[in-house]
């Protein structure tokens, strides 16, 4: 199974866009999934405030295991995740993905009125890994 299938999958079996993009590439790069699914926790929903999609801050968390040791390499491989996530889907903020603010309880309730989590949020997650896979295999 391909890591955007397996992402894909642990979102819709419920766990968050977070979790799921950064346990994808954890054990290879030195981190249990366990300890991963516990790190991504309170990410999710763009910090639970409709702020920088999850899926996003799960990518960072990879990208930072893999380059953590090296500043001018993260702040370079940030750079480009984040370039490369707005132009294929337009931003990297959840309320702007979404198209409301899921930090407020009409915002959740409109998102889940037109299953803004199962239509949007899975398309998120694969973006994030794809871009995550290219950054790392360069």
């Amino acid at each position: 199974m391909s890591r955007i299938d397996e992402a894909v999958q642990l979102f819709e079996g419920s766990y968050l866009c977070s979790q799921t993009v950064l346990t994808v590439f954890s054990e290879e790069l030195g981190l249990s999934k366990e300890n991963a699914f516990k790190i991504g926790a309170c990410f999710g929903s763009g910090m639970r405030q409709g702020e920088v999609c999850g899926a996003c801050t799960g990518a960072l968390m990879a990208l930072g295991l893999k380059y953590g040791e090296n500043k001018p390499k993260c702040d370079e491989v940030s750079d480009k995740f984040f370039e490369e996530f707005k132009k294929e889907n337009g931003s990297f903020i959840c309320r702007d993905l979404l198209e409301c603010d899921i930090s407020t309880p009409e915002g959740v309730k409109q998102a889940l009125d037109n299953n803004l989590f199962r239509e949007v949020c899975p398309k998120m997650v694969a973006s994030a890994v794809e871009i995550t896979e290219k950054i790392m295999d360069e």
